[in-house]
C-alpha cells in the first residue's frame, strides 16, 4: 500500500511521472512535468482520498497554444510543481480523447465564471465534485488575474481552514449541474424557427468582413450550410450573399494557408488576418463541406478550388498509411506560435527573384515592417501572413501558383508544427463525409477512394465484434468506449457513402450502428441521446448535448440521420423518435436558435420540401447512369437518393427498404420516381422531366 501511494516529487526531466504509458499525445507532452501527474483513473481518486486532498484537473488537448504557455510557464517549473505535488493529487485529462469528462467541467466552469476555454482548470473534491473553476493561469499573480503560485496557497488554506465552505459549494455547483440539463419538452418547432434563426443570423452579420460578431471570429460552417439551406428554401438572396461574403473573405485572410493550404482554427480580429494557427481535423471538414455545398449551389469556381485545396492539404498531411485521419496540427513550432507559416520580407527576398517578390507584396499584402500582430502584446512582429487583398485574379493564377510552390518547398525545410497522430472515430465521420460530398460534386473518384479507405479503417479498427464502437486509435491501439458522435458521425458518413456508390453494404452497417446507437444512448424516459452510453464510466452527471460548437452536437447529426434512414428504408418508427427528439429540445432551441444551427439544418429537412428518389434500372446501363447523374447534378440538400438495381434478380434495396420493391424499371428502361414530401409525381425516363420536378417551386399543394 505505501508503494503503491508512493508519491514522486521533484521529477527532473529524465524521471517521467504517471502519464509515462498513456497514449494520449497531449498527455505524453506532459511525461517529464515535475508535477506528479496522473491520469484519470481510480488510482488519482483513491490516492486523493487516503491523503485527504483536492484534486488539481487540469484539461488540455495537444495542439493548443495557451496549454503549452501555462505547461511552460507553470507546470515546468519546479516551485510551482512542488506547490502541486504537496498540496493536490494532479490530473491531467485529454479533451480529445474525453470528451465526456471535458464537456462536465466545461460545463462548470460556464456556471461559475460565465466563459470557459482551454486549459481548463478545475479544482475538486476527491469525489470529483468542483469548486473552483478557471482557464489560464500564470505563474504569478499579474494584471488582475491571479497567479498559480498564489491560487495553490490560497486553495490550501481554505481546504484546511475552510474545508466545509468548499464542501458546500461543491455540492451547491454538482446539484447545479444535475439540473442545468433538464429537459422540458416543448410545442413542436416549425417554420418559424427556421425564419427566426436567419434573422438573428442576420443582425450578427458582418457585412464588411463576412462571419458573424465581431473577434475572434470563427468560420462557423453549420451557420453557413443553415443559410444555404434557407436560401434554397425561400429564395432570399440576402441569405446567400451572407455565405458568399464570409467564404470569400475566409478564403481571401490569414485564417487560410496560402501556401500549404488548410484553414487555421479562428481568427483573432474581425477581418480573418490573424489567426490561432492551429489546425484541427474537424475544421478541415465542416469548412469544406461548406465549400463544397455553396460551389454546388451557385457553380462559382473559387469555392470549388478552395475545397479541393483544403483536401489536398488532408490527404497530403493528415492522413495515416492506414487511411485514417490524424487529429491536428500545432499552432506551435520550437516553442514560438506560427512560426511555421509567417515570414519575414528578408526570406521571401531570398527565396524569390525581384518581380515575383513584387507580386507577393502586391498581391499577399506583406511588408517590411509585418502584419502579424502579436495577440498577447499587440506589438507587430516584424513577420508577415500572407493573405490577399481581393480574390484571385486568373491573368495572375500561373504566376500564383509558381510562388506558392518556391514558399511551399522552402517552408517544407522549417520544423514542422507538432502533429496529433491519434485517430478519432467521430473526426474521421466528418473527413468521410466530406470527401463523399467532393466526390459527388466533383466528380472525382479520389476523393471516394479516400473515403472509402477510411471507413474501412474506421470499422476494422475501431468496431467491436458486437458493433460497438471504440472512439480513439492510436500506435496500433484502439480504446475508450464509443460516444455519442462517434455513433452519428459514422451513420451520417454511412449514409453519404450509400447515396454516392449504392453499395448496399453502408446502410447496412449504417442500421446496424443506429440500432446499437438506439439501444445504449437512447432516453427511453423522456427521449433524446446522452452523450455517453449506459454502461459508461459513471461521472459526475450524464448529459444530453444539444449545443453545435466547434464540432456538431450528437443530437443534431441524430435527428438528421433518424429522418434520413426513415426516408431510406420506410420504417415510420425511425421519424417518429426524430419527431420526439425535436420536442425534448423545442424549448431550449427557441431561447437561442443561434447555438443550435446544425439542429436547424435538420429541422429544414424534417418541414420540407423534402424530396425522395428512386431511380430503378442497369447499373451499367448509360439510361441509368444519365438519371443518377442529373439528379446528383442539382443542389437539392434536401433529398434522399435509392437506386434498385433491376439488373439482380431481387435487388439488395428491397430486404432493407420496405416501400422500393413497387418500383420496376418501366419499359425496360431505366425510371425515375420522385416524390416530393411523400406525395408522388408520374415516374418518368426523361432527364427533362426529373428537372422540372427538382425545379419545381414548391407548395402545399404540389
Amino acid at each position: 500500500m505505501l508503494n503503491f501511494f508512493k508519491v514522486i516529487m521533484n521529477k527532473g526531466k529524465s524521471n517521467p511521472n504517471w502519464l509515462k504509458n498513456e497514449k494520449s499525445p497531449y498527455l505524453l507532452q506532459h511525461a517529464n512535468n515535475p508535477v506528479n501527474w496522473y491520469p484519470w483513473g481510480n488510482e488519482a481518486f483513491e490516492k486523493a482520498k487516503f491523503e485527504d486532498r483536492p484534486i488539481f484537473l487540469s484539461i488540455g488537448y495537444s495542439t493548443c497554444h495557451w496549454c503549452h504557455v501555462m505547461a511552460h510557464e507553470s507546470f515546468e517549473d519546479e516551485e510551482v510543481a512542488n506547490l502541486m505535488n504537496e498540496n493536490f493529487v494532479s490530473i491531467k485529462v485529454d479533451r480529445e480523447e474525453r470528451p465526456d469528462i471535458d464537456k462536465i467541467y466545461m460545463t462548470v466552469c460556464q456556471m461559475m465564471t460565465g466563459s470557459g476555454g482551454w486549459p481548463l482548470t478545475i479544482l475538486m473534491t476527491p469525489d470529483k465534485k468542483p469548486f473552483f473553476a478557471g482557464t489560464y493561469f500564470p505563474k504569478k499573480t499579474r494584471f488582475g488575474r491571479i497567479g498559480l503560485v498564489d491560487l495553490i496557497k490560497r486553495i490550501s488554506k481554505l481546504w484546511k481552514n475552510q474545508r466545509i465552505d468548499l464542501v458546500n459549494s461543491a455540492d451547491q455547483v454538482t446539484f447545479n449541474l444535475n439540473n442545468v440539463d433538464q429537459e422540458s419538452p416543448g410545442e413542436k418547432l416549425d417554420e418559424t424557427i427556421l425564419i427566426k434563426t436567419y434573422e438573428l443570423l442576420s443582425r450578427q452579420f458582418d457585412k464588411i468582413n463576412g462571419g458573424f460578431g465581431s473577434h475572434p471570429k470563427f468560420p462557423t460552417p453549420q451557420n453557413l450550410i443553415f443559410l444555404l439551406r434557407y436560401w434554397k428554401r425561400t429564395g432570399d438572396n440576402n441569405a446567400l450573399q451572407m455565405v458568399e461574403t464570409t467564404l470569400q473573405a475566409m478564403r481571401r485572410g490569414g485564417i487560410y494557408d496560402h501556401v500549404g493550404y488548410g484553414f487555421h482554427r479562428y481568427s483573432t480580429d474581425s477581418n480573418w488576418l490573424v489567426p490561432h494557427f492551429e489546425k484541427m481535423l474537424y475544421d478541415q471538414a465542416l469548412i469544406a463541406i461548406a465549400y463544397i455545398e455553396v460551389f454546388h449551389a451557385t457553380k462559382k469556381l473559387i469555392y470549388k478550388k478552395t475545397a479541393q485545396e483544403i483536401l489536398t492539404y488532408v490527404l497530403r498531411d493528415m492522413i495515416s498509411p492506414g487511411g485514417g485521419f490524424y487529429s491536428a496540427e500545432d499552432a506551435d513550432s520550437e516553442g514560438i506560435e506560427g512560426k511555421f507559416y509567417v515570414w519575414t520580407m528578408k526570406e521571401l527576398s531570398l527565396i524569390l527573384g525581384e518581380t515575383e517578390l513584387n507580386y507577393v507584396i502586391n498581391i499577399f499584402n506583406v511588408s517590411e515592417s509585418g502584419n502579424y500582430i502579436d495577440e498577447a502584446s499587440g506589438n507587430r512582429t516584424g513577420t508577415n501572413i500572407l493573405n490577399l487583398g481581393n480574390l484571385e485574379d486568373e491573368n495572375l493564377q500561373q504566376k500564383i501558383t509558381q510562388i506558392r510552390l518556391k514558399l511551399f518547398k522552402e517552408r517544407e525545410k522549417r520544423v514542422h508544427p507538432h502533429k496529433d497522430d491519434k485517430i478519432l472515430t467521430d473526426w474521421n465521420g466528418l473527413m468521410i463525409t466530406a470527401l463523399i460530398k467532393a466526390s459527388v460534386v466533383f466528380k472525382e473518384k479520389k476523393y471516394l477512394i479516400a473515403a472509402k479507405n477510411a471507413i474501412d479503417f474506421i470499422l476494422r479498427n475501431l468496431r467491436e465484434s458486437n458493433n460497438r464502437l471504440l472512439h480513439r486509435y492510436k500506435d496500433g491501439t484502439s480504446q475508450i468506449q464509443g460516444y455519442l458522435t462517434d455513433y452519428t458521425f459514422i451513420i451520417w458518413a454511412l449514409i453519404e457513402l450509400y447515396e454516392a456508390t449504392f453499395e448496399i453494404k453502408y446502410l447496412k452497417t449504417a442500421l446496424e450502428l443506429h440500432q446499437v446507437q438506439i439501444e445504449h444512448f437512447w432516453d427511453n424516459e423522456n427521449g433524446g441521446f446522452y452523450f455517453t452510453a449506459n454502461d459508461s464510466e459513471e461521472l459526475l452527471t450524464r448529459q444530453k448535448e444539444i449545443y453545435d460548437g466547434a464540432i456538431p452536437s450528437g443530437n443534431s447529426i441524430a435527428m438528421l440521420n433518424l429522418i434520413r434512414l426513415s426516408y431510406l428504408t420506410g420504417d415510420h418508427k425511425l421519424e417518429e423518435k426524430a419527431d420526439i427528439l425535436s420536442q425534448v429540445f423545442a424549448d431550449k432551441i427557441r431561447e437561442n436558435p443561434l447555438a443550435y444551427t446544425q439542429f436547424m439544418i435538420a429541422i429544414d429537412f424534417a418541414i420540407g420540401p423534402t424530396y425522395s428518389l428512386v431511380i430503378a434500372g442497369n447499373s451499367n446501363a448509360e439510361d441509368t447512369k444519365d438519371l443518377i447523374d442529373t439528379v446528383l447534378d442539382e443542389y437539392i440538400p434536401n433529398k434522399v437518393f435509392i437506386h434498385r438495381k433491376t439488373e439482380q434478380q431481387t435487388p439488395d434495396i428491397d430486404s432493407y427498404s420496405n416501400f422500393v420493391g413497387f418500383f420496376e424499371d418501366l419499359d425496360d428502361s431505366a425510371t425515375a420516381y420522385v416524390c416530393i414530401d411523400k406525395t408522388c409525381k408520374p415516374p418518368t425516363h426523361t432527364i427533362a422531366k426529373i428537372r422540372e420536378y427538382l425545379n419545381a417551386k414548391w407548395n402545399s399543394s404540389t
